[in-house]
């Protein structure tokens, strides 16, 4: 079977697919598992082409078949807790394929032809064979946006559903940042979304999917949907479901489900895709119509108030001012977030203000060998360390200047002369609570240290979101006095639990923390608003 074909197989008529009638004892349904997993920022400077569902460097790189299966079970994503809750139901999975790739720029036609091909061909092939189809479930992100599709999610469902016509199931989970929609709502049965940020509820969002499947195949229909889009964006900084307003409101969330028998969510929405559906969006799947949009009215009444998702923010030099003043006193190390380099929100993890900030400050000489920056994705740095072996000095020019939302470059990349001080293989299994399990692959990585500040560099794009991945070049978090982090909230999850203060600081970068600095072209005025 061909699958590296651009090409998208032909759709005629519906294939007729088997259903199964409501409670079959000792039935095994069988479901097409699928995923596609990218956050577009439309205003990012690298585009998300075949290469980058490949390399396995921030996701495991593209899986076809069993080997979905066996790589995904047991990692805190979706589709491996769909693949749990299938096995304790007893029901057949027929893995198609599974596509995921760092944040970034507009997903290239050909790739998303690609993997659109693959799990249309293998619909059609699960559709004709002699066991027939019961239902199709896929782990999409919902915020992805290619060249020639504006809302490829809604691409992708449409192309299956004409596959396997109207009334065969179709769920899907979704990210919380997830830029949901109406096509989305109208061509699959059922979608539930995170409901935490950083995403610790990953596996258990896919349960919550299975879990809507079986109400779908019991019913043999689709529940009420009701709906509700905001008016305006969310910043990421606001979105963080540890802090306030977000965290009641998922607790509201969840005690309206208990009391309406709903399966409601939130996207807060990825407020940097520059398409006419950017927006967040509240939904739900309930027993009745009333019950549904009463509940869907209630959690948007709580969302929709604007001035509760103001964030506070710093810039780089105020940033790091504080954090000496902090770190001072403190047990623990101060952490600063490098929001607007975040490569979990379609940054680069490359630009330098930051780094510029805390020498000028003499942040690693007042605290030597206890301040650290990472991931700093400079392929050529990591090599350069690699030919010259610990212990040895490198003159290098370590970062990059890029272009920003705003039209201008960011800082200009450091030279100078970088001591060499560990080196790995940019091999390293996350441990933390955010993707627990999952394995990257970043290259020829190093710590390299400047006038005492350290800096885990790295030969592939990640976001700073697991100590693990300090350690893998031998800098201890725990020892640090001063941390800045390229990532916006996920970072949280592991690291705040062992930081003595958080701080989000705006140094330039190609990730705008505020929505309303976007020079915008498709999307709504009336969207956006600052709330």
């Amino acid at each position: 079977m061909e699958f590296y074909s651009t090409a998208t197989p032909a759709v005629d008529a519906p294939i007729v697919v088997r259903r199964l009638p409501p409670l079959i004892a000792n039935a095994m349904p069988r479901f097409l598992i699928a995923g596609y997993q990218h956050e577009t920022n439309t205003f990012a400077p690298s585009l998300a082409d075949w290469a980058a569902f490949t390399r396995g460097d921030s996701f495991p790189a593209f899986l076809r078949g069993p080997e979905m299966v066996d790589t995904l079970s047991g990692v805190n994503i979706p589709v491996a807790g769909f693949i749990e809750a299938a096995r304790h139901r007893g029901w057949t999975l027929l893995p198609s394929c599974w596509a995921g790739a760092i944040p970034s720029s507009y997903v290239t036609r050909d790739a998303f032809e690609r993997i659109a091909a693959a799990m249309v061909e293998d619909a059609q092939a699960a559709a004709r064979s002699s066991g027939g189809l019961d239902g199709i479930y896929l782990d999409l992100h919902g915020a992805a946006v290619a060249e020639h599709a504006d809302d490829s999610e809604g691409e992708l469902l449409g192309r299956l559903r004409a596959v396997v016509g109207p009334d065969l199931p179709i769920v899907t989970s979704l990210d919380l940042h997830a830029n949901v929609t109406e096509r989305m709502l109208r061509e699959a049965d059922a979608m539930v979304a995170y409901r935490s940020y950083p995403h610790v509820d990953m596996a258990a969002t896919g349960e919550l999917a299975a879990e809507l499947m079986a109400r779908r195949l019991r019913a043999g229909r689709k529940q009420p949907l009701a709906w509700r889009r905001l008016p305006f964006l969310i910043p990421l900084n606001a979105q963080s479901t540890w802090m306030q307003p977000a965290k009641d409101l998922y607790d509201e969330l969840a005690a309206l489900d208990r009391e309406h028998g709903t399966t409601l969510s939130f996207c807060m929405g990825f407020p940097a895709s520059d398409f006419a559906e950017c927006a967040p969006m509240v939904w739900g799947h309930g027993p009745t119509p009333e019950a549904t949009e009463r509940a869907v009215q209630r959690l948007f009444e709580r969302a929709a108030e604007p001035t509760q998702w103001r964030p506070d923010y710093l810039d780089a030099r105020d940033a790091v001012g504080r954090a000496l003043a902090l770190a001072a006193g403190a047990a623990k190390p101060v952490v600063i977030a490098d929001t607007q380099d975040n490569p979990g929100a379609g940054g680069d993890s490359n630009t330098t203000g930051m780094l510029h900030a805390l020498l000028q400050q003499g942040a690693g000489q007042r605290f030597p060998g206890q301040v650290a920056l990472g991931l700093m994705y400079d392929p050529a740095a990591g090599r350069a360390a690699h030919a010259a072996g610990v212990g040895a000095t490198i003159d290098i020019s370590l970062g990059t200047a890029v272009p920003t939302f705003s039209g201008s470059l960011s800082d200009p990349p450091l030279r100078g002369r970088f001591k060499v001080l560990a080196l790995a293989d940019g091999r390293c299994t996350l441990t933390g609570p955010m993707m627990t399990g999952v394995s990257v692959q970043l290259g020829p990585s190093a710590c390299l240290e400047i006038d005492g500040v350290r800096i885990a560099v790295v030969g592939g794009k990640k976001q700073l979101l697991d100590r693990q991945l300090l350690r893998m070049v031998g800098i201890q978090h725990e020892q640090m006095r001063i941390v800045v982090v390229k990532s916006s909230n996920h970072f949280r999850a592991d690291f705040t639990p062992h930081a003595s203060a958080v701080l989000v600081a705006k140094a330039a970068g190609p990730m705008a923390a505020d929505p309303a600095d976007l020079p915008w072209k498709k999307l709504p005025a009336s969207t956006r608003t600052r709330p």
